[in-house]
């Protein structure tokens, strides 16, 4: 039987976990950083999302993030170690930041021993693993189990979005020149996912209506092995809403709701973007 403090629990503040679920299972969230010009925020520190999306419409500069330095990790590592017997931690993507690899460093450099899970995603499903594997914690299962089983979510999670900005996405160096050039050229919607932790172009539309349709017709064809799924969005909350609500009446048997992107995804995606996120069981 595991007990409660034999684990700890650590990942990075993408992972849109809320602050009464980090609070009640004792996670330790290590933040990433939104810069503004000369101003930096800590997120979820500093800056929530309710605080994120006016700043940046109202910004004439687009923002940068940062991955937290590896000696916040050591630091972490170092106080976990004298109060736990081992960590699980699990991050966003290797592909888009290096949290990851910083994490994956810093823990043998402490010579603690800390399972590093690279969700390969972000926003919805990158959080759903960590509270899958709390749930498994509070079930009894082993360190082993859990680690074997969460081990098998990033191949499982998908997420499916129309950025709101494709000029964002591409000075983040997440979408390649080509693929902007098309969209932008001829005022095409572009539908992207992660493909193995990479942010991939899937489809080109046309119209807004359209972007809704395939969307709900991807979700559909991986419906089946579904049982919950999020509208994921970059604070277009209403939008959001009237998806979902219509989701939930084409799809009864499957739980949703909705997720708003984190400040660092959303200085990436821009605001007005829309998704759908699961994992499949």
């Amino acid at each position: 039987m595991t007990t409660l403090n034999n684990i700890a629990w650590v990942t990075d503040s993408t992972a849109s976990l809320t602050e009464a679920f980090i609070k009640e299972n004792d996670i330790y969230v290590v933040p990433l950083s939104i810069i503004f010009g000369e101003e930096s925020y800590l997120e979820g520190v500093d800056i929530t999302a309710e605080d994120f999306y006016p700043k940046l419409s109202a910004s004439k500069v687009l923002p940068k993030t940062s991955q937290p330095a590896i000696g916040e990790f050591v630091e972490l590592y170092k106080k976990l170690k004298r109060q736990y017997k081992h960590a699980i931690a699990i991050h966003a993507s290797s592909e888009l930041t290096g949290t990851y690899q910083s994490s994956v460093a810093a823990s043998s450099m402490v010579d603690f021993k800390v399972d590093v899970i690279d969700s390969k995603i972000g926003s919805f499903p990158f959080g759903r693993m960590v509270e899958k594997g709390i749930e498994l914690q509070k079930e009894g299962k082993s360190y082993s189990e859990i680690v074997s089983y969460l081990r098998t979510l990033p191949d499982k999670a998908n997420l499916y979005m129309a950025p709101g900005s494709l000029e964002q996405l591409h000075k983040g160096g997440r979408l390649s020149t080509t693929q902007v050039i098309i969209g932008s050229l001829i005022k095409l919607k572009l539908i992207v996912r992660f493909d193995d932790g990479k942010v991939v172009l899937f489809d080109k539309i046309r119209t807004e209506k359209k972007v809704k349709e395939r969307l709900f017709q991807i979700f559909a064809e991986a419906s089946d092995n579904v049982k919950e799924a999020s509208v994921i969005h970059g604070n277009v909350q209403q939008l959001a809403n009237e998806w979902k609500a219509e989701l939930q009446q084409r799809f009864s048997g499957i739980s949703f709701t909705t997720t708003t992107f984190s400040p660092v995804a959303g200085t990436h995606t821009g605001q007005g973007t829309i998704g759908l996120a699961w994992l499949n069981e």
